[in-house]
């Protein structure tokens, strides 16, 4: 057994952390024989419910876990930890402008950027999920300036699985037979969902998406489309926000940065833009191809062609970035 990892999740009480701690719990993304403790934060009005939540882990039985923390206190809850999962942010109530969103979220993610700072070890590998998620992490990012900018990604695994699966069950094929779709940009209606890289395994060749779906209307209409808006589309059939999808996706994305990426494919991560790769403006968290180390350490997928339709879709998610990041510097100290 290696020595325990202490690995945070905030917003701990929500739908998503519910779905989410049992994986990380039983060995799904820090593998079968890795110890953890578990660092569980959300806000005082909601340490009632994460006390239940605490019991269940300890019901669970579950061999990996060596201790388990639950606080609603920053220091505490950052101090020493190896990952953080940033779960827990304000949601987008009815009625509320973007702004106010960025605003509310721009003050949460400064507080734990300097939580991060002052408190986590300097290795610590950060994932943000709440939403705005771009957004969030480069806030968290800039007020945690001792820890390397590499450390920080958002979440758009999601989007990707949700790609997958769509091009998956057009063709017929189970979704890991479908490989290097990209998400570009942001995590939200904006992103770009791109297949032009993307390959399929079917009956044990490899051919490109285009080539064995035969419909590029479909491809560059409504497969966009419907991974878009797929969250607003779960919203409305449950009345409430991804869960199980969301904690699925967290899994993959922390257990491939933590393994590596398998040889020959990439997958796509949130990441700091420093203006030097396909066009995109420096200093915006920007969903892009990577492939990743054993060591943790991930790079951009080069040199990939750029049609003008994806140039397009690019320049339009990037432009939403900015604006997003501009606006949210402003309700920063």
């Amino acid at each position: 057994m290696a020595e325990p990892l202490s690995v945070l999740v905030t917003g701990a009480a929500g739908q998503i952390a519910y779905s989410l701690l049992y994986s990380i719990a039983k060995g799904d993304v820090f593998g079968p024989n890795q110890l953890l403790n578990l660092v569980l934060l959300d806000i005082p009005q909601m340490m009632t419910v994460l006390e239940g939540v605490v019991m269940e882990l300890q019901d669970c039985s579950l061999p990996l876990v060596k201790n388990i923390v639950a606080t609603a206190d920053a220091k505490e809850a950052f101090t020493n930890i190896d990952v953080a999962i940033l779960v827990g942010a304000m949601p987008r109530r009815e009625g509320m402008e973007r702004a106010d969103l960025l605003k509310a979220n721009a003050k949460i993610f400064e507080v734990q950027g300097k939580a991060l700072d002052q408190y986590a070890k300097k290795t610590v590998k950060v994932l943000v999920v709440g939403n705005p998620a771009n957004t969030n992490c480069l806030i968290c990012q800039r007020n945690a300036p001792s820890i390397p900018k590499e450390n920080f990604t958002c979440m758009t695994r999601l989007d990707q699985n949700r790609a997958q699966a769509q091009i998956a069950s057009r063709v017929g094929v189970a979704c890991n037979e479908v490989q290097k779709v990209i998400i570009w940009g942001n995590h939200s209606s904006t992103q770009f969902p791109d297949a032009a890289h993307a390959t399929v395994n079917s009956s044990g060749a490899t051919k490109t998406v285009q080539e064995t779906v035969k419909d590029d209307d479909w491809l560059n209409g409504e497969f966009i489309k419907t991974v878009q808006q797929r969250g607003a589309s779960i919203i409305k059939a449950r009345k409430l926000s991804s869960a199980m999808s969301a904690a699925k996706a967290i899994c993959d994305h922390m257990r491939d940065w933590w393994f590596g990426t398998k040889e020959g494919t990439w997958v796509s991560m949130g990441v700091l833009s420093d203006g030097s790769h396909y066009g995109i403006p420096e200093n915006i968290i920007y969903s892009m191809p990577v492939t990743i180390a054993p060591d943790h350490s991930w790079t951009i997928v080069p040199g990939l062609s750029i049609s003008d339709f994806a140039r397009e879709k690019m320049d339009a998610t990037a432009k939403e970035l900015v604006s997003e990041r501009d606006t949210a510097l402003t309700f920063c100290n």
